[in-house]
């Protein structure tokens, strides 16, 4: 089963500001994130936060950019996308 992953109103905001490379590595974790799962070790400093919550880079360099997940504590499969964007303004 797959998981369904939505965006807050803020982070789909802050998607259509990003660069079009960092939409795309965006458009790829949220693909592996429906089809795996929320823990995504294979992205480059991924890691998990307090409670549910995850962040990975997903374009290193000057700027960083970071996006930040967080799972549903409900039983279902849901994950929701609070924050993408740069690394300064991240809610760790």
């Amino acid at each position: 089963m797959e998981w369904t992953v939505i965006y807050s109103n803020k982070a789909a905001k802050q998607y259509k500001k990003l660069p079009q490379s960092v939409c795309t590595a965006l458009d790829l974790l949220i693909t592996e994130i429906r089809l795996s799962g929320p823990v995504r070790g294979n992205w480059k400093n991924y890691s998990k936060l307090a409670g549910n919550r995850h962040h990975c880079h997903v374009k290193t360099g000057m700027p960083t950019y970071v996006v930040v997940w967080e799972e549903s504590s409900y039983g279902i499969k849901l994950v929701e996308v609070i924050y993408a964007g740069t690394h300064e303004k991240a809610p760790y």
